[in-house]
């Protein structure tokens, strides 16, 4: 256990808005940007671990994600979302270097691709596309750990998870394609694929619900059944996601499986149904 908490990194309250999330990580961005602290290797290790905060709660389903760990495991919280959240899976669609390159333009200071490069070694690299009505930007990281090893050795507060020789790509969906499409032909790269997540409904009665107990739950979604016991967490709502790390369809080329989200559905008794129908009724009758 480090005692890591993405929340007192970025210096804000548990209760931050995404508004004050951004402007935290601006501030500190400014503070310990490496062309205002030449030489200081303990601003780049506190930039590095912003970074990673910033892009985990900028987003909100990572971010409710690290807040139910909390809620169950406390200061652990930060080692058991990186047991299940690679470098890729955290900055995924992060808007870091857009914040760097706001500050370049603001201030004068080297673009992002510049800083990255320092601050990640050699694993990193940057690109940039351009299609008939579409443009983006963004970066990949080769090797075992995207710091590096000159400047981060054993990998001791980098990214543990990331596949060695794997590039650590950001984006998704058709975008995704289209750029590692791009990367494939421009520079020979081969990406392995995640596999698809799948998504599934898990019944549980009141008691499981508030009390938090395990339930056996069958996954059919491939090949051979899958008979697996879910730890439901206690006060879950109905509705909620459970998410469950490389429980999803196998990935390609190498790459890891996806995941499975199971939405929590609590089953009501028939008489408590009822009485709910009646209440509803009365009240209409009423109104």
């Amino acid at each position: 256990m480090n005692g890591k908490d993405y929340y007192r990194t970025l210096e804000v309250d548990r209760e931050a808005s995404q508004q004050q999330i951004k402007e935290a990580y601006r501030r500190l961005a400014f503070q310990y940007h490496p062309d205002r602290n030449m030489g200081d290797a303990g601003a780049t290790q506190r930039m590095m671990e912003i970074n990673e905060a910033y892009a985990a709660l900028s987003d909100a389903g990572k971010r409710s994600e690290y807040d139910s760990l909390r809620e169950r495991y406390g200061a652990s919280a930060y080692d058991r979302f990186r047991q299940t959240h690679t470098a890729e899976d955290i900055f995924r669609g992060s808007d870091v270097d857009q914040v760097f390159e706001e500050l370049a333009r603001m201030f004068g200071f080297r673009s992002s691709a510049e800083v990255f490069r320092e601050f990640y070694g050699p694993a990193f690299r940057s690109f940039a596309f351009r299609r008939p009505g579409m443009a983006g930007r963004g970066f990949v990281f080769f090797g075992g750990s995207p710091m590096g090893a000159h400047r981060n050795p054993g990998n001791q507060a980098g990214f543990p998870g990331h596949s060695p020789g794997l590039p650590a790509f950001r984006f998704s969906g058709i975008l995704g394609r289209l750029i590692r499409f791009t990367l494939s032909k421009t520079l020979g790269l081969q990406f392995p694929e995640k596999g698809k997540d799948w998504k599934d409904v898990i019944a549980v009665s009141q008691e499981q619900a508030e009390k938090g107990q395990e339930v056996a739950y069958s996954c059919r979604k491939w090949g051979k059944p899958r008979d697996l016991m879910v730890r439901i967490p206690r006060g879950i709502n109905d509705g909620q996601l459970i998410r469950l790390s490389g429980m999803g369809a196998p990935g390609k080329g190498g790459g890891g499986p996806g995941d499975l989200h199971l939405r929590v559905r609590i089953r009501v008794p028939w008489r408590q149904r009822l009485r709910n129908f009646f209440r509803r009724a009365a009240l209409m009758l009423t109104a």
